[in-house]
C-alpha cells in the first residue's frame, strides 16, 4: 500500500483541526462546514478509511508509529557499529 508523505499530511491534519474547530465555534455557517467537510474527504483518500474520523486516527497513528521508528534507528545504528 501506498503511503501519504509526512510532511502533507501534518499539513493537512493540522487544516483539519483548525476548520474542525472553527466549524464547532460556528456551527451554523456553511462554508466553514464544507471547508471541514473537504479537508475530512481528503484526509479519507490518503489514508483509505470512509469517515473522516477513521482517517484522523489512521493519520496520527501513522505518524506516531513513523516518528518512534525514526527516533529509534540512529541508536540501532549506532548499536550495529558498535557490535562491528
Amino acid at each position: 500500500m501506498l503511503l501519504p508523505d509526512k510532511a502533507v499530511l501534518v499539513s493537512l491534519l493540522r487544516r483539519y483541526r483548525v476548520w474542525e474547530h472553527l466549524a464547532l465555534a460556528a456551527p451554523h455557517d456553511p462554508a466553514r462546514r464544507r471547508r471541514l467537510e473537504d479537508a475530512g474527504y481528503t484526509l479519507c483518500v490518503l489514508m483509505g478509511h470512509r469517515t473522516a474520523r477513521e482517517a484522523v486516527i489512521a493519520a496520527e497513528t501513522y505518524l506516531d508509529t513513523t516518528a518512534r521508528a525514526t527516533a529509534r534507528a540512529p541508536e540501532t545504528a549506532g548499536e550495529s557499529l558498535s557490535r562491528q
